[in-house]
């Protein structure tokens, strides 16, 4: 029978799939990636579901991957941490600080789980995920082996990697490891922490200050369903972001190494006029306007047409293109209707 998804993805969107199997324990996906490829069965990987949008019913089994387990190795100068990718990622962010190790406390309330965090290089607030994972461990598709991949390997790039690239639909995220150092040094860049002073700063109050910033803007999702930030910030040119300021003085950006200049999409969706936008039962957040939200009863569709409508707005009014964060997963995408 059908199983209903609803209660998987943070959308809240009532898709449903073929099946869908916990998996508990690692060890078990070979056998049971080989029973499902012997009988040409589809599948796909959920961790959180907070990184995802169902754009329609799926004819496949679904993964939810749910084994848990956390090793720490004690070097010299950091702490080695061995995490299973379905634990929850900001529950071992807590975790981390009430075992009096700190450097993640900039990522907390996050959600989806761990194995999730690499695919998409996840950051905040002035941290990003590759300043502090040491290796990433798969399974490798189809032939059911184990990799370990550095960091480096991984590729890592804003809101990318290897993992939503070269390795799409390729592997199956099982073990994260991070390195912490125990020289720990707060990270205090991003607005709402420059106000802290670095002598005196913890991480507990990086992290109570990380979390109530995000209560406070970004929706809960079990009261209004959402995926966070709909849409990546936008690079572009120095010509480009000129011409943008020339406009609008206000523009917010932050510069890049390279001389391009990351755009706040949020900023620029709002000043399309869009933020509190909302069509039917699916809408533009009144408080973030990078979040969408469903209100209640909006389909996959329904929040594919409003990502099309703020995309063609903002390219109309700023000539810049937004891009999905979230995974789109199911028979629609942005391109067909």
């Amino acid at each position: 029978m059908p199983v209903s998804l609803k209660s998987y993805n943070t959308f809240g969107i009532d898709h449903q799939c073929a099946e869908l199997i916990e998996v508990t324990d690692a060890t078990e996906l070979p056998d049971l990636i080989r029973t499902l490829d012997a009988q040409d069965r589809g599948y796909f990987i959920l961790g959180g579901g907070s990184n995802v949008l169902l754009t329609s019913d799926v004819n496949l089994t679904v993964l939810k991957m749910a084994n848990k387990g956390i090793e720490v190795t004690a070097g010299n100068n950091a702490w080695h941490v061995a995490v299973a990718a379905g634990e929850n990622w900001h529950q071992f962010v807590s975790w981390t600080l009430e075992q009096q190790m700190p450097g993640l406390e900039n990522l907390a309330l996050i959600p989806g789980t761990v194995g999730a965090a690499p695919i998409q290089n996840i950051g905040a607030y002035g941290l990003e995920l590759m300043e502090v994972c040491e290796w990433v461990e798969y399974l490798s598709l189809p032939d059911c082996v184990t990799v370990r991949m550095t960091a480096i390997e991984c590729k890592f790039g804003y809101r990318d990697s290897i993992f939503k690239q070269q390795l799409r639909g390729k592997a199956i995220i099982t073990r994260v490891g991070f390195k912490l150092p125990k020289m720990w040094q707060p990270k205090l860049t991003y607005g709402p922490l420059a106000e802290f002073n670095t002598d005196t700063v913890t991480p507990e109050m990086i992290f109570e200050r990380v979390i109530a910033v995000r209560s406070e803007k970004l929706p809960d999702p079990v009261k209004l369903g959402n995926a966070g930030s709909f849409f990546k910030n936008p690079i572009v040119d120095a010509v480009t972001f000129a011409a943008i300021v020339r406009q609008y003085p206000d523009a917010v950006a932050y510069a890049q190494e390279d001389g391009r200049m990351k755009l706040a999409a949020g900023w620029l969706i709002d000043k399309a006029g869009l933020k509190g936008y909302r069509q039917g039962e699916a809408g533009v957040h009144d408080k973030q306007a990078l979040v969408l939200v469903n209100f209640g009863a909006a389909t996959g569709a329904d929040i594919l047409n409003l990502a099309r409508h703020v995309i063609t707005e903002v390219h109309d009014r700023f000539g810049v293109m937004l891009e999905p964060e979230p995974n789109l997963v199911g028979l629609h995408s942005l391109l067909t209707e």
